[in-house]
């Protein structure tokens, strides 16, 4: 549909009405689906996406939109390339915080996340995003979940084959144990003792599906996880400070748990090394290995004993410990384990029971993240039982502490207190001895970094090189046959269960005790009702409060699936939203492939990122999609802070001085909301009406002037700092917003707000709009050909806005339309041959007036179908060059010249110069020195 631009009245006038352009073509865009876009093989696609959102009940402060701003331009740039863009929108509607406002009101989590929902749309259409809504997606629609659950059966009917490193269907497996049993298997599996055929065949059911599950990419297993009694629920490590949930402040302690979890580790070398093909930062890269975490070193075996035991009998045992370093072995003096091991309760005495549960007690209150974050408090316990260093013979101490994690390696290790510094403060704490493997090294204050250096105190290892001694030791632990040299991972499986409701259900149900996939063609299995959100009485999972919560007769399960197993996937539906027949039809996963540019925040450089590329990998190992990586760039955006603002109450009064009277008296600096402050001046009658206890405050005042304090800070609610765009729309507009956001800084820094800088920008657009018309409000756009020096001005704007925008350099964009639109107005342009451009150039920036002004200009189709402005080299060629004047070396004015000039008619020009006879005087000019393109020297 083309639209036929009318001059109504705000075109007749000079004035720039905002309010109606933007609503006007937000209608516009709306009505004829404008970003609507299908595959289409005849051009080149890009894929464009932005983190969703979660759609809060508070909507959009002016931080959320920086990213989806700047992926806005970026795809407006695109199509304005010729390319077929693909930039859609929809919302993380599953999780927590829906379904704690439910259960503090009795609405149901669907109705409240509708209505956020609504408000987050309204207010990404005011600032005028070029999203296909077309393709909105949402993760708690049954349509859409009907896809997370399916992909989760697939993984609960696969295992990872280590040999082909891939995923294979469990039906293999079971194929192979029933000729061969497993001892040839080589799999991603739990710890499963060796079977025959024989004795697979003679198995239960029951028994079967246990091994099985080892094996599955989606199993259930037991696991520590941060329960959280008051919610009723797991959380994740980032829902927890402190030992509390960050919501409502509840107690979590570690407790295990059967969950179910997903086989992520299995991945963990191809999400290594897949990651080097990757257009993604060197820092988001570290941050990727560190938490994938490989490390190389040898399983070895530490002989243990508990002559005094707790509870049971004496016994021996081996125990068998993950190390990088075997080759520091002889500085072994302690051994320390994990609070969560299941060697704690084999090696504790019974005269240490009582203080090793009182410590196991404080450890289950703390997360994982916090105890690898807390490096100065040392804490520990003695089990009261000892360990035989394999290579001296000799006792040493076993200790459990919480810098020891059970999930990374056998959960206990040998502490080399000398050469490690978390070993090394323990050490000193608990007054353990330190032997100095490295030949004058000094250890007396703190641990030596022991990657170099020649060996002492070593046994056979003494005299070599760090470097020999890795290997050495290594082989000499294969040779003695106390263990083995081994590659592991600090990725850990993910849990995928939350005892909660608002989460996608899982497609399992119980038969006679055995999990059961519920069949694909019943999907999806929908949410039920329940009575109330919170757990049942007996502590079960919400679902369990549901009527006839069962398949068939057999229970279905209560738990449902986390947070990211809705985000985990999503950028392949949103390229084939509509398909029930399949997550994404294979010729346009084959026409989109995968994500082109992915902006969003670095809290999910690790856990979000790391899951979607797992989930990719296992469909794409299962012939589902056809790329292996799902997000080829990614740029993670920074932060819009708040610039707060205080008042400072007089104590035990209720008069508030101004800022610069404050040290006169003793007063409390008190928030105030940015929102009834401009330009650091408060809205004293707003400011009384805002909260009751202000209603009868009384103010000292500086010069008739209320003058706030400011500081930068975190945008937050809590601080009263938050921004709502709205009020920015209402005052400036979006176009102007958008430019503002983008003018603050470097995207990928965090910058903080402040509404005084707004206002140039705002100039900046009211200028422009100027351009196309005279004083008296009359369109003055002329057919003229355009003049050398404005095409300069053009040509320099069309380079510098794409090579920016290619290089996500926003900032330096705005203000090098800010430099070009003073160029062209001191040349007092006014023509179509550089006007069309450049609304074409400010389009992506400033997408409602240009809309308007190229509507003006006569076009009938949306400036987004236009063709990016070519750059032309030439115009930008300077031609001429002022050249510095001197006389007798002292330089007096300048001359601009053609380059074209020869040395000959450069000196001509300078004769003949009115200026030159001023300086040469009565002496006469001697000589005229010409350095082509720098200098002219006159000598008198």
């Amino acid at each position: 549909m083309y639209y036929i631009c009318g001059l109504n009245k705000y075109n007749l006038e000079m004035e720039y009405n905002f309010l109606d352009i933007e609503k006007k073509w937000q209608e516009f865009w709306a009505k004829n689906q404008t970003f609507k876009v299908e595959a289409d093989s005849s051009k080149p696609k890009y894929y464009v996406l932005d983190m969703f959102p979660y759609p809060s009940g508070a909507g959009l402060h002016v931080g959320h939109p920086l990213g989806y701003i700047a992926s806005d331009i970026y795809s407006r740039y695109k199509r304005l390339k010729g390319f077929n863009v693909l930039h859609p929108m929809g919302y993380d509607a599953f999780g927590l915080p829906a379904e704690q406002y439910a259960i503090q009101t009795g609405q149901h989590p669907a109705t409240t996340t509708e209505k956020n929902i609504n408000r987050y749309r309204e207010q990404m259409d005011r600032i005028g995003f070029s999203y296909d809504w077309s393709r909105e997606i949402r993760t708690c629609d049954p349509g859409y979940y009907k896809w997370t659950q399916w992909a989760f059966l697939k993984m609960f009917g696969s295992y990872y084959n280590n040999t082909a490193a891939k995923a294979c269907p469990i039906s293999e497996l079971e194929e192979i144990f029933a000729k061969e049993g497993n001892t040839g298997v080589d799999a991603a599996c739990g710890d499963v003792p060796a079977f025959t055929a024989e004795q697979w065949n003679s198995f239960t059911e029951l028994e079967k599906s246990n091994i099985l599950m080892q094996y599955r990419i989606a199993y259930q297993g037991e696991t520590a996880v941060n329960w959280c009694p008051a919610l009723g629920t797991v959380l994740a490590n980032d829902e927890v400070k402190e030992g509390l949930s960050v919501r409502g402040g509840h107690p979590v302690e570690q407790k295990k748990m059967k969950q179910w979890q997903l086989r992520v580790s299995a991945y963990a070398e191809r999400l290594l090394a897949d990651m080097e093909e990757l257009e993604w930062t060197d820092a988001l890269k570290e941050m990727q290995k560190n938490w994938i975490g490989k490390s190389q070193g040898a399983e070895m075996i530490f002989k243990v004993a508990n002559t005094d035991p707790a509870e049971g009998q004496a016994a021996e045992y081996d125990m068998t410990i993950f190390t990088t370093r075997a080759d520091t072995v002889y500085g072994v003096t302690f051994m320390v384990l994990a609070p969560e091991s299941e060697w704690v309760a084999k090696l504790t005495t019974k005269g240490q029971k009582e203080a090793v549960e009182a410590y196991l007690l404080e450890a289950k209150k703390k997360t994982e993240r916090e105890r690898i974050a807390e490096t100065r408090k040392v804490t520990g316990v003695f089990t009261g039982s000892y360990a035989v260093n394999p290579f001296t013979n000799e006792q040493v101490p076993v200790w459990v502490s919480e810098y020891v994690l059970a999930g990374y390696g056998t959960g206990a290790i040998m502490a080399v207190p000398a050469h490690d510094s978390r070993d090394y403060n323990f050490a000193k704490t608990f007054n353990l001895p330190i032997i100095p493997l490295i030949e004058g090294c000094d250890v007396s204050t703190e641990s030596f970094d022991a990657k170099e250096g020649v060996m002492c105190n070593s046994g056979f290892l003494t005299g070599m090189t760090v470097k020999e001694a890795i290997p050495a030791a290594i082989d000499e632990v294969e040779r003695l046959g106390i263990g083995r040299r081994k590659i592991n991972y600090r990725l850990r499986d993910a849990i995928f269960s939350r005892q909660r409701y608002w989460g996608e259900p899982f497609p399992i149900y119980y038969k006679d005790g055995i999990a059961t996939p519920v069949p694909e063609e019943e999907l999806p299995l929908q949410l039920p009702e329940v009575d109330k959100f919170l757990p049942t009485e007996d502590g079960e999972p919400p679902l369990a409060r549901a009527e006839n919560w069962t398949y068939k007769g057999y229970p279905l399960e209560k738990s449902t699936m986390p947070g990211f197993a809705g985000s985990s996937a999503y950028y392949l539906r949103y390229m084939d939203p509509a398909n029930d027949s399949a997550l994404v039809d294979k010729e346009i996963d084959s026409y989109w492939r995968n994500v082109d540019l992915y902006i969003g925040g670095t809290e999910h450089a690790t856990g979000h990122l790391i899951y979607s590329r797992f989930w990719n990998k296992f469909l794409y190992d299962l012939g589902y999609v056809v790329e292996k990586e799902p997000f080829k760039k990614l740029i993670n955006q920074g932060m819009i802070q708040g610039r707060s603002n205080f008042v400072y109450r007089i104590k035990n009064t209720n008069t508030f001085v101004s800022y610069g009277l404050k040290d006169e008296y003793d007063t409390t600096e008190i928030h105030v909301d940015v929102n009834i402050v401009v330009n650091d001046r408060l809205d004293m009658e707003a400011f009384k009406a805002w909260m009751p206890d202000f209603a009868n405050a009384e103010f000292i005042l500086e010069n008739g002037e209320y003058i706030c304090g400011w500081a930068v800070e975190k945008m937050s609610k809590s601080m009263f700092n938050v921004v709502n765009p709205d009020n920015i729309c209402n005052s400036y507009g979006a176009d102007t917003l958008r430019l503002y956001e983008m003018f603050l800084g470097p995207l990928e820094q965090s910058k903080p707000w402040d509404t005084k800088g707004i206002d140039g920008v705002n100039r900046f657009l009211k200028k422009f709009w100027r351009m196309f018309w005279n004083r008296e409000g009359n369109w003055v756009v002329s057919d003229e050909k355009a003049a050398p020096s404005e095409l300069k001005a053009l040509h320099k704007l069309i380079n510098k806005v794409g090579t920016d925008i290619e290089n996500f350099s926003f900032n330096t964009s705005v203000s090098a339309f800010m430099i070009a639109l003073n160029e062209l107005q001191d040349l007092k342009c006014c023509k179509r041959e550089i006007l069309e451009p450049l609304v074409i150039l400010l389009s992506p920036f400033a997408p409602h007036i240009s809309e308007e002004l190229w509507s003006l200009l006569g076009h009938t189709e949306s400036v987004s179908t236009a063709l990016f402005p070519e750059y032309v080299e030439a115009y930008t060629v300077e031609n001429t060059f002022e050249y510095p004047v001197s006389f007798n070396g002292k330089m007096r004015f300048k001359m601009e010249l053609p380059k074209s000039l020869s040395p000959k008619e450069v000196e001509e020009a300078v004769r003949a110069n009115e200026n030159t006879a001023k300086y040469v005087g009565e002496n006469g000019i001697k000589k005229v020195i010409v350095v082509p393109g720098k200098i002219i020297n006159v000598v008198c």
